[in-house]
Order: C-alpha cells, then sequence, then structure tokens
C-alpha cells in the first residue's frame, strides 16, 4: 500500500527489507532475524548521526501531519523485557512536538477493562487524526502473554465459545480485521518487535541489578517470565506468521545494540510519512484577503 523503498536514504546503512515481516512468509526468529545485526554501521558514530538527522526529518514530517489533519499513526511495540521500548521511544519521538503525539502504555487489565472485550482498551486510545500515538505494548498481549500464560483466560469472562482450540485462530483474524478497519479510517499502523537475544537480556538484567541507579527498574517477575523464553518465542513465530499483512506489516528490529535498534525505528517511522505525500493545507482565496486585512490592521496599529 506504501512505498516506502524510494522514501529511504540511501546512506542510512537500513536495509528496511530485512527487518520486514512479509506477509505471508512464515518466518523463524532464530534463523530469519538476527538481534546483533547493525547493518552497514561497524559502530554507533555513523548511527548516531543518522538518527539525528532523522530526528529532524520526523519533526518535520510530525508538522505537516498535524497541520494537513486527514491521517493518523499508530505506532505499535512489543517486546520481551528488557529489549529496550521505552528507550527507543525517548530517542526516536524526542524531537516530536508533545502536543500532537500521546503515548499508552498497558499494563496488566483492570477488572472493569476484563468486563469489556479484549480490544476494547486499546480502541478507547487511538490517536485522533494528525497525531502519532504510541502503544507500549498492546492487544497483542492477548494472543502472548495470555498465550504463554492461559490461566489469565479464566480472568476473562469468556464465553464457552471463546475458550475453545480456535481461540488464537480467531483472535488473529479480529486483530488483522480490526487493523485493516483502521488503515481505511487513515490510521496507518506500524508495528515493531525489538528482537533483543537471551544473553543480552540477562546482561541487563544483572546491570539492573548491579547499578543502583537502575535498580528501580528491576523486578522479579521479570526473572520468572524469562523461565518461559522458549514458549514467548514460539507465541511471538506464530503472531507474525498470522498478522503481518500488507496494510499492516510487522517489523522485527534488532535490539541487542540501542543504538541500531533507535536508528531503524526512526528510517520506518519516517519513510512512512514521506510516502504519504502530505502538504500543508492550501489557503482560499477568501483566506487571503483575510489575511491581508489582518495585515493591514495591525501595522495601522499606534
Amino acid at each position: 500500500m506504501r512505498n516506502l523503498a524510494k522514501h529511504i536514504s540511501e546512506s542510512s546503512g537500513v536495509d528496511l527489507k530485512r527487518l520486514l515481516v512479509e506477509p505471508g512468509r512464515k518466518i523463524s526468529l532464530s534463523k530469519d532475524f538476527d538481534p546483533k545485526h547493525t547493518g552497514g554501521f561497524e559502530d554507533k558514530k555513523g548511527a548516531l548521526a543518522e538518527l539525528a538527522l532523522n530526528g529532524e526529518r520526523l519533526a518535520a514530517e510530525q508538522d505537516v501531519l498535524y497541520a494537513a489533519d486527514s491521517y493518523a499513526l499508530l505506532l505499535v511495540f512489543q517486546a520481551l523485557d528488557a529489549a529496550g521500548k521505552d528507550g527507543t521511544i525517548k530517542h526516536v519521538m524526542s524531537g516530536v512536538n508533545p502536543q500532537g503525539c500521546e503515548v499508552c502504555s498497558f499494563k496488566g487489565p483492570s477488572r472493569e477493562e476484563l468486563d469489556h472485550d479484549y480490544l476494547r482498551r486499546s480502541a478507547v486510545r487511538l490517536p485522533q487524526s494528525g497525531r502519532i500515538g504510541i502503544f507500549n505494548r498492546s492487544y497483542y498481549e492477548e494472543v502472548l502473554v495470555v498465550r504463554v500464560h492461559p490461566d489469565l483466560l479464566a480472568q476473562q469472562h469468556l464465553p464457552p465459545l471463546g475458550k475453545n482450540g480456535s481461540l488464537w485462530k480467531r483472535r488473529f483474524e479480529e486483530i488483522n480485521c480490526f487493523e485493516r478497519y483502521l488503515v481505511s479510517n487513515g490510521i496507518l499502523v506500524l508495528k515493531f518487535f525489538l528482537n533483543v537475544s537471551k544473553s543480552e537480556q540477562k546482561s541487563r538484567f544483572l546491570k539492573r541489578i548491579e547499578q543502583k541507579e537502575k535498580n528501580w527498574k528491576f523486578s522479579a517477575a521479570d526473572i520468572r517470565e524469562r523461565q518461559y523464553w522458549d514458549a514467548y518465542m514460539e507465541a511471538y513465530e506464530e503472531m507474525f506468521n498470522q498478522t503481518s499483512t500488507n496494510w499492516a506489516p510487522w517489523y522485527i528490529i534488532p535490539a541487542d545494540h540501542k543504538w541500531f535498534t533507535h536508528l531503524c525505528v526512526s528510517e520506518i517511522i519516517v519513510a512512512t510519512l514521506k510516502s504519504l505525500g502530505l502538504k500543508y493545507p492550501k489557503v482560499s482565496e477568501e483566506q487571503l484577503a483575510e489575511l491581508q486585512r489582518a495585515k493591514v490592521e495591525l501595522l495601522n496599529e499606534k
């Protein structure tokens, strides 16, 4: 739907096709995507320079997006613990006007949210036209953590039909239809999985324990979830294979080197916004005449 390739800087060193989960193609996380991949960069110096340029480009594109008021952009971030979602959002979006951007971090659902369908709490936080919405975790938790921990389904008050073996297949179909509806109504959906290796996750957990300023980030629950690594990898793979579509594709971002993670995400966002070809709204003849009258009035003020 969107021709991103022609909007990607030739000097960026990022092959976005390598990060894309092509719709209809079955992928393997371990075989097809390397968490340590750094593209054409040997170190972070060049990547940080390109990231700074992308920050300027993103700020400019967001300004036009806001003024045009015809599209919205939804960024969905999924990852295992310590993959760097918070830092990526912070670094990539640092130059964006906060009036045109909102971040929603989805924790475990409340009792009230459990009494609604699983898509509702995300639907009510969708971005308005002209704005960028960021989901730090999302409705995809309902085919990930709930699948790895099936006891959580008991809290969802599902009818008998919702508990049989076709549950995950139905949810994949529902999510695809939901995202297609969003895109058809002008809300573009970009989905990022920050792909951190098990060894790098261990290293980051140890830093959270050993460095006092990082202690607040550590939770014993993170270690317990690490025990389900293989189950999460299996759930993620099927999710990618079932929900990377032409209208809302998945990008699997190498996350062992944070500087490359930030660059990849920024490249994809900027390329997507550029592909829209948005322009500032044209001013009518009547509005131009009104502007001139206002100018004369201002200049004649005593």
